[in-house]
């Protein structure tokens, strides 16, 4: 079995795996129970479709991936089973809207591809100036149909100051809680970082 936590022994590894595994679905749980969905809508001008669900949880989803790869082989771990998570949840969305199977793996297969290369376009705007940012949340996030310059600031400032956040925030906390409060799409002093909170869990680490 592949070492990821490096703790050599497999028992305790297998323990490892498996708080890993639940914190990674925790945070896929906030990406989608934190989020206030019907405001990206409304502020964006997103249509309400799965389609656009996903634009928006794969935004969120991408920005965990890039605080957890700061955490080592544990964090790369936990970012394998937070995209397995969303997947699950997507296919599991899909049934609930009655979509045939069909055309549930032709927009599997569309999502897929939609997110691989949201994550290289974003990891490229976030290293990157805001106009960088910027063009790759117009090709992405608003699937090149924006036309408000206000619509396009607004999620480049989002982004900026949801990543000052997160990476603020403890590597061994999220490894083992996987919890993660975002801010707000909409305040008033945006450039201010919000004091982090320090999560609590039990003896266990849970």
């Amino acid at each position: 079995m592949q070492d990821v936590c490096g703790t050599g022994e497999e028992g305790e590894l297998q323990y490892e795996e498996r708080k890993i595994k639940i914190a990674a679905l925790r945070m896929y749980t906030c990406c989608v129970e934190r989020i206030n969905y019907d405001e990206f809508f409304d502020k964006c001008s997103l249509p309400d479709t799965l389609n656009s669900w996903f634009l928006v949880a794969q935004l969120h989803v991408w920005m965990c991936l890039v605080r957890m790869r700061q955490e080592g082989r544990a964090g790369k771990y936990m970012c394998r089973y937070i995209v397995h998570s969303m997947w699950e949840d997507v296919e599991q969305r899909s049934k609930i809207m009655g979509i045939d199977a069909i055309h549930r793996k032709e927009a599997m297969k569309s999502m897929t591809e939609t997110f691989y290369a949201a994550i290289f376009g974003y990891d490229e705007g976030i290293l990157s100036d805001d106009s960088v940012l910027a063009a790759a949340l117009w090709r992405i996030f608003f699937n090149r149909q924006c036309e408000d310059p206000k619509q396009l600031e607004l999620m480049v400032e989002y982004v900026r100051k949801q990543m000052q956040y997160i990476d603020a925030l403890d590597g061994e906390d999220l490894l083992l809680t996987g919890e993660v409060k975002w801010r707000p799409l909409v305040e008033e002093n945006a450039q201010s970082i919000l004091k982090v909170v320090t999560p609590t869990y039990n003896d266990a680490g849970l």
